[in-house]
């Protein structure tokens, strides 16, 4: 029955003079989502409003979950394109409509019609009460209720009537690439995939950095992350992930510095060089899955602590979700199921059994000096061997 669809946006109709930039994103995301679907399509933007008309045969779920994955998209309305062929062919179109779609017809429902086409014989209110009045007649059994009815039937009128009653839920948010690109530290975890999820939906470009420590690490926790990439992606679209050896690097740290430090001081080496590729990839800002007091390397002291070695700004979607809220949207997006594979990552290889919670950073400037030997060098081996991997 549904050849077409009714995209509608929320945010995106505030903007201002430059809404049509928005616009113009989402509906290239759109045909981007499109490809992954059987069939071919139509993408069609006219008077505020976004439409996707199939052309040929296709999967109604298929292209529905695809749809689903566009941040910008406040909700998706399979709609039924008719021709105005008189007042009297649109009631019995809608009574139609009404009778495929519902097949109990113990419903109460209301009429919401919008005239976009001012020459259209009959007003608004007249619409919805001549309309409203047809499917009473129709259907006895059904009842109208303007205040919370259980159908809400709506009724276009374009250069075309579009007749419409299911509202799917899309993703909401900003189309990708409308604010800028950031640099993600990915981890084998569950918060880091869920920060990339959230930051995209904020309409933000991710491209993000893996820091694998073989052999303490195997090919499977590397896998595993690029896995993680594979199912954010479809969400941010195509990830470019840098992958960096990480374990001359963290085995220095470990033989020149207090281990209870261990944790802190390597997580401001990591900061240090996804800062430097985020600069060379024309990223804004660096953006990783921390929240307060989760762990010892997330009380507001460490925090503090290792963002004193950037100059970019630091994003941390998930700062005042607890674990549990985490999680709910891990499972949302399907990353939780690959997050606790047993695939250990670097930051769990060498931790402390009592890392220090409240690090003092005069302290940590100070011993970090125990390591001005070598780790320049280890660091620039680590740059240069950097490993691109593009995840879609």
């Amino acid at each position: 029955m549904y050849k077409s669809f009714l995209i509608k946006y929320a945010e995106i109709g505030i903007k201002g003079k430059n809404r049509y930039i928005f616009e113009d994103r989402l509906c290239e995301q759109i045909r981007y989502a499109l490809k992954l679907c059987d069939g071919e399509f139509e993408v069609a933007k006219t008077q505020g409003r976004i439409f996707v008309n199939a052309l040929t045969d296709f999967d109604f779920d298929e292209v529905v979950e695809n749809l689903k994955t566009v941040f910008g998209i406040s909700a998706i309305c399979p709609v039924v394109k008719l021709e105005d062929e008189g007042f009297d062919k649109l009631c019995a179109d809608v009574i139609d409509y009404m009778d495929k779609v519902y097949s109990d017809k113990s419903f109460t429902f209301k009429v919401d019609a919008r005239r976009a086409r001012k020459n259209y014989p009959k007003c608004s209110m007249e619409i919805n009460c001549d309309i409203g009045e047809a499917v009473l007649n129709a259907f006895p059994q059904t009842r109208v209720d303007v205040h919370n009815p259980d159908v809400m039937l709506h009724i276009e009128i374009r250069e075309m009537i579009y007749v419409y009653s299911v509202v799917i839920d899309g993703p909401g948010g900003l189309p990708i690439g409308t604010n800028g690109k950031g640099m993600l530290l990915l981890s084998g975890g569950i918060d880091s995939p869920v920060a990339g999820y959230m930051i995209s939906k904020r309409g933000v470009k991710i491209d993000a950095v893996y820091f694998h420590a073989p052999p303490y690490t195997s090919d499977r926790a590397k896998q595993k992350v690029v896995d993680l990439a594979k199912l954010v992606s479809r969400y941010s679209g195509p990830i470019t992930l840098h992958v960096i050896n990480f374990t001359d690097i963290q085995l220095y740290i470990y033989e020149k510095c207090p281990h209870d430090e261990l944790t802190i001081i390597m997580r401001r080496y990591m900061m240090r060089i996804a800062e430097h590729i985020a600069a060379q990839s024309g990223c804004l800002g660096l953006i990783t899955g921390e929240s307060i007091g989760q762990v010892a390397s997330q009380t507001m002291q460490s925090l503090a602590a290792t963002n004193e070695v950037c100059t970019m700004p630091v994003y941390r979607p998930l700062i005042g979700f607890d674990k549990q809220e985490i999680v709910e949207v891990s499972e949302k997006i399907n990353t939780y199921e690959t997050s606790i594979l047993p695939y250990e990552d670097c930051c769990t290889i060498f931790v402390a059994k009592h890392p220090v919670t409240k690090p003092n950073l005069n302290v940590i400037r100070k011993h970090e000096t125990n390591l001005s030997e070598g780790i320049d060098a280890l660091v620039q081996t680590a740059l240069d061997t950097d490993e691109v991997i593009v995840v879609e």
